[in-house]
C-alpha cells in the first residue's frame, strides 16, 4: 500500500525544484477556493467579484456560465491535487497546464475585452501568475547531470 506523503517531499520521479512545487500547491489551493466561490456564491461571482450587473436582462444568464467556470476549475483543481498527491513526476506537466491558462486568460481577455468599473482580481491575476506560472515550470524540468 502506497504511503501519502504530508510534508514536501521529492517523491520519486520528480526532479524539478521544490519552489516549484510548493508554487503549485498554493495555485491548486486558490484555483479550488476560486472555483468553489463560483459554483457557491448565489450570483456566482459574477457581480460581488467581477463586478458584472446581473440585474439586467440575461443577467441570470451570467450567473450560471460563471458557476459553470467555476465547475470546470474544481475539475483543473481535482487533477492537480491527484498529481500532487499520486504522481509527483508530471508536475512539470500540470505547470504547463497552468500556464497555459493563466496565460490564455490574458489573451482571450485582450480579443473579447469585459467592460467592468475596475478589473476583477483575476485579471490582474492573470498578470502576476503567468510569469511565476513560467518561471516555476522552467524549475520544475529535471536538470541535466
Amino acid at each position: 500500500m502506497r504511503k501519502l506523503t504530508t510534508k514536501f517531499e521529492m517523491k520519486p520521479g520528480y526532479q524539478g525544484s521544490r519552489f516549484s512545487l510548493i508554487f503549485l500547491v498554493l495555485l491548486t489551493s486558490i484555483t479550488t477556493l476560486r472555483s468553489l466561490a463560483h459554483v457557491f456564491l448565489p450570483d456566482g461571482g459574477a457581480n460581488s467579484i467581477a463586478g458584472l450587473d446581473v440585474s439586467v436582462a440575461g443577467g441570470s444568464n451570467l450567473i450560471a456560465m460563471f458557476a459553470q467556470w467555476g465547475y470546470t476549475q474544481l475539475l483543473l483543481s481535482v487533477m492537480m491535487w491527484g498529481i500532487l498527491i499520486f504522481a509527483r513526476s508530471l508536475v512539470p506537466f500540470a505547470l504547463l497546464v497552468q500556464t497555459l491558462d493563466w496565460g490564455g486568460r490574458i489573451l482571450v481577455g485582450q480579443m473579447k475585452p469585459i467592460e467592468v468599473a475596475s478589473p476583477p482580481p483575476g485579471e490582474i491575476g492573470s498578470y502576476i501568475l503567468l510569469p511565476l506560472c513560467l518561471i516555476a515550470l522552467w524549475s520544475s524540468l529535471p536538470k541535466k547531470p
